[in-house]
């Protein structure tokens, strides 16, 4: 439910009743998404989640929106052996069941099974926007913190869930990294980025990253080092953040960190797909 329970909540914040919520209830063969994958639709039509990596979305949504307006919960099968194979299946070969049914969205803590995953940022450069963006499309709580009080403004950091202008310290205490949390550093700083670090390395966050050359990445570790972290502790800063994408621009940058976040969750390597062999969707 994490996948589209960032969406139910904005939803429900900006004054949405009602929504429907899809899920994949039974799968044969080659399914693309396991059972309990969820699609949410909201009253304007916007979409959440995934019950097929795009291959019948835009038919369940649009019964989604029948079912909003009428109430009535329905079943859908979709695959290539089915009578509707001829205007939309599944490429992959196997079928899905997919539930769709309209929830109340006052109701909507009631329903959600566990808290989304949150993304901090520590340093609001222009980087930590497209982040923040990008997260939030995936339903994530998103956090910029900053000391400098004219870069953590709503002005250049627009998507952040959660802005807050204050030290390294302060912000890990107030927010208290857990396992599902990613922290990012985008700090240059000694003074900023090492308590950032030695924090975040020491909480619960099942990511921590940081940018910076390898030149820059040797002196912070030996900074580090100097603080007190030990080996093994070290061991889990990914530094430079980000998959070898050959990004350059910010918002390439980011896609290229918050690519290498969800292979970390997923417990992959983030390498391409076509020189693996193994399964392609991740159960994680």
């Amino acid at each position: 439910m994490t996948e589209v329970g960032g969406h139910l909540r904005r939803w429900r914040e900006r004054g949405d009743e009602s929504a429907a919520l899809a899920t994949v209830v039974a799968t044969r063969f080659s399914a693309p998404r396991p059972v309990g994958s969820k699609l949410a639709v909201s009253e304007q039509g916007e979409l959440a989640g995934s019950v097929s990596g795009g291959c019948v979305e835009s038919e369940v949504a649009q019964v989604a929106r029948e079912v909003i307006a009428s109430g009535e919960p329905r079943t859908l099968t979709y695959g290539i052996t089915d009578e509707q194979a001829g205007t939309v299946g599944l490429p992959c070969g196997g079928e899905i069941d997919v539930a769709i049914e309209r929830i109340a969205l006052s109701e909507f803590e009631g329903f959600v099974e566990e808290a989304p995953l949150r993304l901090l940022v520590l340093g609001a450069v222009d980087i930590a926007e497209s982040l923040c963006r990008l997260a939030n499309e995936l339903g994530w709580d998103t956090v910029v913190a900053d000391p400098r009080k004219r870069f953590a403004t709503r002005d250049r950091i627009a998507s952040a869930d959660e802005l807050l202008v204050d030290w390294p310290d302060e912000v890990l205490a107030r927010v208290q990294p857990d396992a599902r949390t990613a922290v990012v550093v985008l700090s240059h700083e000694e003074r900023f980025d090492v308590p950032a670090l030695v924090g975040a390395l020491r909480s619960d966050a099942f990511y921590v990253g940081a940018i910076g050359s390898r030149r820059t990445q040797e002196k912070r570790r030996e900074r580090l080092l100097e603080a007190g972290l030990g080996e093994e502790e070290l061991e889990r800063l990914a530094g430079p953040a980000g998959l070898d994408l050959g990004a350059h621009t910010p918002a390439e940058t980011a896609v290229s960190i918050l690519a290498e976040v969800l292979a970390v969750r997923a417990g992959r390597s983030g390498g391409r797909l076509a020189e693996r062999s193994g399964p392609i969707h991740s159960t994680a």
